[in-house]
């Protein structure tokens, strides 16, 4: 201000020598370099043709002034000619930011330009106290607290300037204490897990959570005030809350003063509003119960459920809202759930986002919303679910939005995420019981982008090469009745996957339907042949093996029939559910046409149930069964079950579990191979959670496990009993342990430590196993 005060008085002083009034002829600038004469005359209240005075001067030189372009201004006449003679303030040429790496240039760049500082533009020193703050406020936000920054500037030729910034980043701030006054009921011990923030602590390099953030605090203490919520203190209250920061400004204490107050008792709960559906069906949605502890938690989710409720009935748009009235007095407080439904909305359109390879046809199908039908909640959550176990998508969003001018009408957006869903090339992979496996391979999951799965491949490893072609289409008619078909050739060494001396040569085909019973059930039926050759080991074969080949011969002709029925409310596929349930029971019984006669039943169950945010249960089950019938005496031994290793319980080598056969070579009648058996029972309880201290939740998959499990036969013949056993639980192998997955670029990678228990003397026992393969 002071500058303008000069300058104009300066101005008057030149203007007034000369005249007090006169008429303006013309108007000439002059002192312009960058600053266009364009700007400036847009700027005046002067025109050719005023008259002008002490004051016209005064209003001409605030204006010029206010454009923030010039250092100095005076105005004087030539005749009736108005002459404004101007000094612009240098230019900005060149800004450099030197001494930054927490945060990106470009970012700094960025800010500069928005408090007006940047390459080209006109310099204010003004602006720099505030560019200064801005930039100090961003590390503040940081945690760097000792932050400072500096500004250098340079005058250069042709009045322009040199800005150089300098920034001390100082370190991030480390959180020393966290301190809360008044919990006399919960404890520190009690309280201070719920932080997110913490104490620095020896994990603090890798989690980074004892860096002060004022939002992640806020977070905190919206915690706690939750957990004495959920637990009926509802006249608790956090009085106040202190920040402090060392002198060397290096560390931060963070003290909460509380207030418990006392637990209050659930006295009633009223209904209010027009709740549309009957109140018994609304009551046996209210969770939180008359005479219980009041809990917020629980009172939400019933408003929640209600309003879902309400919603599969076409009112998405109602509101419900659950209202405490508290009596201090005897510590209680009724519960009002103001139910306001809205209208009934309807679905206008269904449109999808994000599929740029996948057909619309091949989501719509999977809808079970339709347009034009009342708005479900339940059945557009349950369109998205099925969109997310198609496999084809790495995430699935659904939104509703109101039709624009129309009360009773929605459009759903379901908008998905594409992920890769077919490999063309090599493979590879490595596992601890069957080493090395390499192979070339066509597999596509969503072929041409109809949902139909393709897939062609030659695998070859220590324990088999197999050749196969398999193709199936999930829609074969529109009711959603799945056909597909498998074409295969392979050859398998037994010895090699740590069983007994036989190798298998065979070829087949095979074909399956399977009929969607309902949303959740579906059943299969399946018909396939095989040509089976197998050869027996020579000079190490065993005694079980010489039985069965003695009466069967070693070439077969298969014919079979598969039956299957499943059920599966799983929200994602494999490891990736977190909650639902699938069970599964299939039979293969081979026809009588064929040269033998067997059957086989399997059941498989899973269960996942979301514990916490970042922590699933995953429950497993597994059992089978199978015998020869008709002239075939046995189920073959080469169709047997298996158990032990990655996939099955962990800390026992791969397939050794079970029944055992002996050589007849004499001399060998103690070096049993593992033989499998008829009748398999496993089962796995997990608790699955995220890699820690990684910021992508889905990379790496981690699990504590037990694990039980082992094969038996139901006849063991004349095999010793210390090589083979009947069904008992007593038999039962265990282990415990912890494992992970990585999704990598090469395909998944497993790995687990386990440590085996209620071993038998001739188990092989492996606690660390490791498995990798994928396409690339």
């Amino acid at each position: 201000m002071k500058p303008f005060l000069l300058f104009f008085f300066l101005a008057m002083i030149s203007f007034s020598s000369q005249a007090e009034f006169f008429e303006v002829k013309d108007i000439r600038i002059d002192g312009l370099e960058r600053v266009s004469s364009a700007t400036v005359f847009g700027s005046l209240s002067v025109s050719v043709g005023d008259i002008i005075d002490r004051s016209s001067v005064r209003d001409l030189t605030r204006d010029l002034f206010r454009l923030g372009f010039f250092n100095d201004i005076k105005i004087s006449r030539d005749g009736g000619i108005l002459i404004i003679s101007v000094i612009e303030r240098p230019a900005v040429a060149k800004l450099i930011i030197e001494g930054n790496t927490a945060i990106p240039e470009e970012t700094l760049f960025s800010s500069l330009r928005d408090n007006g500082l940047s390459e080209g533009q006109i310099f204010r020193q003004s602006v720099l106290k505030g560019m200064s703050q801005e930039l100090e406020r961003q590390y503040v936000k940081q945690g760097r607290y000792g932050a400072g920054v500096e500004i250098e500037v340079e005058e250069l030729p042709q009045n322009r300037v040199a800005v150089t910034v300098l920034i001390d980043e100082g370190k991030v701030a480390a959180i020393s204490g966290i301190n809360i006054v008044g919990n006399l009921i919960f404890d520190d011990a009690t309280l201070k897990p719920l932080f997110e923030l913490k104490e620095s602590n020896l994990l603090s390099f890798i989690s980074q959570d004892d860096k002060y953030n004022r939002e992640k605090l806020t977070g905190d203490i919206e915690r706690v005030k939750s957990y004495y919520l959920n637990r009926g203190y509802l006249d608790f209250s956090v009085e106040s809350t202190q920040v402090t920061i060392s002198p060397d400004r290096d560390s931060v204490f963070i003290t909460i003063n509380i207030e418990e107050g006392s637990i209050h008792t659930v006295s009633e709960i009223v209904l209010a509003g027009n709740p549309m559906i009957p109140e018994k069906e609304i009551r046996s949605l209210i969770v939180q119960k008359e005479g219980e502890d009041f809990s917020q938690f629980l009172m939400t989710f019933s408003s929640e459920k209600i309003a879902e409720r309400l919603g599969n009935d076409g009112y998405t748009f109602a509101e419900v809202k659950g209202v405490t009235e508290i009596n201090n007095e005897d510590k209680t407080t009724k519960i009002l759930f103001y139910i306001d439904p809205g209208k009934r909305a309807y679905v206008r359109r269904i449109e999808f986002r994000g599929n740029t390879k996948t057909m619309d046809e091949v989501l719509r199908r999977e809808m079970r919303q339709i347009e034009g039908a009342t708005a479900s909640t339940k059945k557009i959550e349950w369109s998205k679910n099925r969109l997310q176990r198609t496999g084809f998508f790495k995430t699935v969003e659904s939104e509703t939005r109101p039709v624009p001018g129309v009360s009773d009408q929605i459009d759903v957006f379901y908008t998905v995420e594409e992920q890769p869903s077919g490999s063309v090339g090599a493979s590879f992979g490595l596992a601890q019981s069957y080493g090395v496996s390499l192979g070339a391979s066509i597999a596509e999951q969503n072929f041409l982008g109809t949902g139909n799965r393709l897939k062609l491949g030659l695998n070859q490893s220590g324990f088999q090469t197999n050749l196969n072609l398999h193709y199936s289409d999930p829609y074969f008619t529109k009711d959603g009745i799945n056909a597909g078909f498998m074409v295969y050739a392979k050859k398998q060494d037994f010895e090699e996957g740590n069983l007994s001396n036989y190798t298998t040569e065979s070829m087949g085909a095979s074909t399956t339907f399977g009929w969607p019973v309902s949303e959740i059930q579906s059943v299969g039926f399946g018909l396939g042949f095989e040509k089976l050759e197998l050869d027996s080991g020579g000079y190490f074969k065993t005694r079980l093996m010489e039985e069965f080949l003695d009466e069967e011969g070693n070439d077969y002709l298969m014919f079979t029939s598969n039956l299957s029925w499943g059920i599966s409310t799983l929200n994602g596929s494999g490891n990736d559910a977190t909650r639902g349930q699938a069970h599964k029971i299939s039979a293969e019984i081979s026809l009588p046409v064929g040269d033998l006669n067997y059957y086989k039943f399997n059941y498989d169950g899973q269960f996942f149930h979301t514990l916490s945010e970042n922590l699933v249960l995953h429950l497993h089950a597994n059992g089978g069964y199978g015998d020869g019938y008709l002239d075939t005496d046995t189920l073959p031994f080469f169709k047997n079950f298996y158990s032990g290793g990655n996939g099955s319980v962990r800390g026992f080598k791969q397939n050794t579990l079970g029944p055992r056969d002996v050589p007849i070579t004499p001399g060998y009648e103690n070096e049993a191979d593992a033989f499998g058996g008829n009748v398999v029972v496993e089962g796995t309880v997990e608790l699955l959670f995220p890699m820690p201290f990684l910021k992508d939740k889905n990379l790496v998959q981690m699990a504590l496990f037990f694990d039980a499990g082992n094969v038996f036969d139901t006849d063991c013949g004349n095999v010793s009993e210390d090589f083979c056993q009947e069904p008992t639980i007593s038999d039962l192998r265990y282990s415990v342990g912890v494992g992970g997955t990585w999704k990598s670029g090469f395909g998944p990678i497993s790995v687990s430590f386990a440590s085996p228990f209620n071993t038998g003397k001739e188990d092989e026992k492996e606690t660390f196993q490791f498995n990798m393969g994928g396409g690339f």
